[in-house]
């Protein structure tokens, strides 16, 4: 009875662990069919004589929290680094490959999706088979180097996306890094290419981006949906931000207040650095550092989205931090206010980015009939911001700047990006903008952060309001008696 009762105490004791392993963790946010129909438009497009082969990010060291690559994750959605995905045009089949199982690791972590867990990962991603990480040089030789045509492999080459980075700013580091003669740093994309030429010289290797690029453009209808909830969470943190301002409170504490509205709504974190400046703050368009106290007389601008599910948004308000425009910031922010709704009424399906940024300024011409500003500055710089081409912005998506081609082509349903209207007054280190996402609908656009407030009115209202900065100050730090 004593053995049987040391044997029951085990059992319960080790039961936590073995159930705990068995709870994996897996996205649901996509069907199967969305990545297949993602993977069938890259077989259609590389042809019977292609394979394409994906990199997935490496796993983190440290207390850092794993995320997948925007490219892997757009294809099959598994969250596992050191994993590759093969996409076999010649036969249309798909295969990963991932490490075996850690246990050790699964321990402390939780359930990780291994090699071992080769039938549930079919089920969940709907590839035609998973293996091993060692057996993916010997499928790349048996893809045709040994008997028939030799495959052309395509891979991406241009930078993996994470978190809250976006390819335009991860070249320019590249960039800085290449002028730098004491940096060996190569890109782990130029070291893969490397890889495999020195394993497989018989492959012609080409650029897979271009491709993956084009078909995150138009994004599916359950991505509109989730950049809607983005869009959503941004502006609640935007407006949280609006009720906490006041003179004398920090940049930082701004960006407190939103950060406690997108880790509440499910945020993984920042779809980027936040933006917020307060007076000549504001002239720097991604100002970042957010440690200066915000001063009675000027405006603020914050710039702001989370990281929420693989997706972004990008949604910017700027307001007085003391609630109320003054006469001059009012006309110059009327006239931001009513550019944005010009550009959104000429956007449609089939016109393109000039044809919208020329209609517009056609209506912001007529608007300026008979309007008066506070300083010959004002309507100088206002009249400049007729000519200016940077009011129809990026793409947003996995990223802020997210990829693909949106200038000079034809809009087309599914298309999201936004509008930026601004301009700047370099006499008095002045930059005025507001920002909205767009989503080009069959017939017409929708703007997904109109619920944002944007008339002066609506603005000043919602400062009225108390915030969570009041609702609970930052304590005094200082550690004198």
């Amino acid at each position: 009875m004593k053995k049987l009762n040391l044997f029951l105490i085990y059992f319960l004791l080790k039961t936590p662990i073995l159930f705990g392993q068995e709870k994996h963790y897996y996205q649901t946010d996509f069907s199967t069919e969305e990545f297949e129909n993602r993977r069938a438009q890259i077989y259609d497009e590389i042809g019977t004589n292609g394979i394409a082969l994906i990199q997935s990010a490496p796993t983190v060291a440290g207390f850092k929290v794993f995320r997948q690559t925007n490219s892997f994750y757009y294809l099959c959605g598994l969250e596992e680094g050191h994993s590759y995905l093969l996409l076999n045009g010649k036969n249309r089949s798909s295969t990963i490959y991932l490490p075996h199982r850690e246990s050790q690791r699964e321990k402390s972590q939780g359930k990780i999706l291994s090699a071992e867990d080769a039938d549930l990962i079919k089920e969940l991603t709907g590839v035609d088979r998973v293996r091993p990480i060692e057996f993916l040089g010997n499928d790349l030789v048996r893809s045709g180097l040994i008997k028939g045509e030799t495959p052309i492999l395509y891979t991406p080459l241009s930078p993996a996306e994470m978190g809250n980075d976006s390819r335009d700013e991860i070249l320019s580091g590249h960039a800085r890094a290449a002028a730098d003669p004491w940096d060996s740093q190569i890109t782990r994309e130029a070291m893969f290419k490397k890889l495999l030429t020195e394993r497989f010289p018989e492959f012609q290797i080409k650029d897979l981006s271009p491709l993956l690029d084009s078909m995150r453009l138009i994004k599916s209808p359950r991505e509109i949906e989730l950049i809607t909830e983005a869009t959503y969470i941004a502006g609640l943190g935007i407006i949280e931000a609006m009720r906490s301002t006041k003179p004398g409170i920090y940049e930082y504490q701004l960006d407190a207040a939103a950060k406690y509205i997108f880790y509440q709504h499910g945020a993984q974190g920042d779809g980027y650095p936040s933006i917020i400046g307060g007076g000549k703050n504001t002239f720097f368009g991604h100002y970042f550092r957010k440690t200066d106290v915000l001063k009675e007389g000027d405006l603020v601008l914050m710039d702001y989205a989370p990281d929420y599910k693989y997706y972004t948004s990008d949604v910017t308000r700027i307001w007085p931090v003391n609630g109320t425009f003054s006469k001059g910031q009012k006309a110059l922010y009327n006239y931001i206010e009513e550019y944005r709704n010009a550009l959104f009424r000429h956007l449609k399906p089939g016109v393109t980015s000039d044809e919208v940024l020329d209609n517009a300024a056609a209506d912001m011409k007529r608007y300026l009939v008979g309007k008066t500003f506070e300083k010959p500055s004002h309507l100088k710089a206002v009249k400049k911001g007729l000519s200016f081409r940077g009011h129809f912005q990026h793409p947003v998506g996995m990223a802020v700047h997210d990829v693909g081609q949106l200038r000079n082509i034809p809009l087309k349903k599914g298309m999201v990006f936004t509008i930026d209207p601004m301009i700047w007054i370099p006499e008095e280190e002045l930059y005025i903008r507001i920002e909205d996402i767009v989503v080009i609908t069959e017939k017409g656009a929708k703007n997904l952060s109109a619920f944002v407030p944007s008339s002066t009115d609506e603005i000043q209202k919602v400062i009225r309001e108390q915030g969570l900065t009041e609702f609970r100050p930052a304590k005094n730090l200082s550690l004198k008696e």
